[in-house]
């Protein structure tokens, strides 16, 4: 059977996976994770094709955002927000901008030379039904009462980061205990393994691959 050119090389692809997700990682942080050295990363962001599959990955990833970010314009727009209720309807395609111009005669323009308007700019929202019974708005919140909403939301994206992280973890271990089901390399001990021990049994993963 055939293999792919990410079943060739499933660190490279790992290592694409980790630049895409997490913009500030270093090069070495991600040869350690490969399991490969930093020259060899380092040469692989010289390849304009690598280059070109992290963006390619990241702008999946990005995508993936964008309903949530919709989402949450949306329910600020129900609660009064303008400007959110704006880039909703230009999102959407029901905010449509006219520009209106007039090019009068000489003589016309002379006969409205009082009131004389060349252009106008009118703002239209196309086949918009505005709802009778819209949401209340809500009062403005104390200085206090803002300061716990910032925290709560700051709280919320650390306890999302702490669980990205551990479900990134999962992830390269359990592609790690695949390449070495592939390869005959025991898996290491259900304990968490010191960093030396790590380092070592993925280095012998690495090279019984290459070795094939």
């Amino acid at each position: 059977m055939q293999t792919t050119p990410a079943q060739r090389k499933p660190h490279k692809v790992l290592a694409i996976e980790l630049f895409a997700l997490n913009p500030a990682i270093t090069v070495k942080e991600v040869a350690a994770k490969v399991g490969v050295s930093d020259i060899c990363v380092s040469k692989w962001r010289q390849d304009p094709m690598f280059i070109d599959k992290i963006y390619e990955r990241y702008m999946t990833e990005f995508g993936s955002q964008l309903p949530g970010v919709i989402n949450a314009m949306v329910r600020e727009a129900k609660h009064g927000n303008v400007q959110a209720a704006r880039l909703v309807l230009e999102h959407s395609g029901k905010l449509v901008k006219n520009v209106n111009i007039t090019i009068d005669s000489p003589f016309e323009k002379f006969l409205k030379a009082d009131d004389i308007q060349d252009a106008e700019i009118v703002e239209i929202f196309d086949d918009v039904v505005i709802a009778k019974d819209l949401p209340e708005r809500k009062l403005s919140k104390t200085v206090k009462e803002e300061k716990v909403a910032i925290k709560s939301e700051i709280d919320k994206d650390r306890y999302n980061n702490k669980k990205k992280t551990r479900n990134d973890m999962r992830k390269e271990w359990y592609k790690w205990n695949k390449r070495a089901k592939a390869v005959g390399i025991e898996l290491l001990s259900a304990k968490r393994p010191t960093k030396g021990q790590r380092k070592e049994w993925e280095e012998s993963i690495v090279a019984a691959e290459e070795s094939t």
